[in-house]
């Protein structure tokens, strides 16, 4: 069944004559007939009556028509949808990212993009980075945000650098010295993230630098978790920067230096694949991160 068919079913259904339904449907009268005729013979049924110059459904035709109608708008729908997801105004956007990028960064991403494109559905998934890479290659997401992971297959390019900070309770004895040595901070009840994390082998390797392994109180796979326990006075933590920004402000977490210690930073980038054809939704977005960090971004 063809839609040129159910468009001449209906055309003519509407106006009771096939000569007024070829002009609505600008096709020549006997190109109209052979349609309906086709119809006819395919589903085994007579639907209108032949009456001299007009014609009206028979009691087939009247049970077929509301089914032709929706089948119709349906395919009318799935046509705007595909439009609007060619032009950006609609359709679905799927992203994968690590917790914490998904937790402190793409909320505020996502809040700019939605007001500009309000029809856009948007669905997020979560990982660590090498989970989020997996699911870009298996289409599962358009694109993903962890760390960056080199794959042939794959776009990654660098948005910005992810810093992560010392912060303790507002009762801890740092909080009011500002700053702290790294021999002095292994002796600390830290709260670690759990080994999965790129976090973990980051922390680790601050001490591992001077020759020292950190005292270990907790080990969190949250970072909410882990900001109620250093709230609570229960260790420190390193934790990115982002993430405690609020609480910082707030005076419920202190940020302290620690002296002669190279930053602890790990990259953030955008994977997404090569040589797939992109979305309005996705182009969209991606021209979004690059108006954000500055970046150019290779086309698929």
């Amino acid at each position: 069944m063809e839609l040129a068919q159910i468009e001449a079913f209906l055309a003519a259904a509407e106006c009771g004559s096939f000569s007024r339904a070829a002009e609505m449907l600008h096709v020549a009268q006997p190109s109209l007939s052979n349609r309906i005729q086709s119809l006819e013979r395919e589903v085994g049924q007579v639907l209108f009556e032949r009456m001299g110059r007009g014609v009206r459904l028979t009691d087939a035709g009247r049970w077929f028509l509301p089914y032709a109608q929706r089948a119709k708008r349906s395919l009318e729908d799935g046509l705007r949808v595909l439009q609007g997801a060619r032009e950006g105004t609609a359709g679905r956007l799927s992203i994968g990212t690590a917790p914490a990028v998904g937790t402190y960064v793409l909320p505020r991403l996502l809040k700019v993009f939605c007001d500009r494109h309000p029809g856009v559905d948007v669905s997020v998934r979560t990982g660590h980075s090498d989970e989020v890479l997996q699911m870009v290659l298996e289409d599962d997401v358009q694109m993903g945000f962890g760390r960056p992971i080199s794959h042939p297959d794959v776009h990654t390019v660098t948005l910005f650098r992810d810093e992560l900070v010392l912060v303790v309770s507002s009762h801890h004895r740092y909080a009011k010295r500002g700053q702290v040595t790294v021999e002095e901070l292994a002796k600390e009840s830290l709260i670690l993230f759990d080994r999965d994390s790129s976090y973990y082998s980051m922390i680790l390797n601050l001490f591992r630098d001077v020759g020292m392994v950190p005292e270990q109180r907790m080990q969190l796979d949250s970072i909410e978790a882990t900001k109620k326990m250093v709230e609570a006075n229960l260790g420190v933590a390193l934790l990115p920067e982002v993430s405690v920004d609020r609480e910082i402000k707030l005076g419920t977490l202190h940020k302290v230096h620690i002296a002669a210690a190279e930053p602890v930073t790990r990259e953030i980038a955008v994977m997404y694949r090569r040589h797939k054809p992109q979305t309005g939704l996705m182009s969209a977005f991606l021209d979004l991160l690059s108006q954000v960090y500055r970046v150019q971004l290779p086309a698929a």
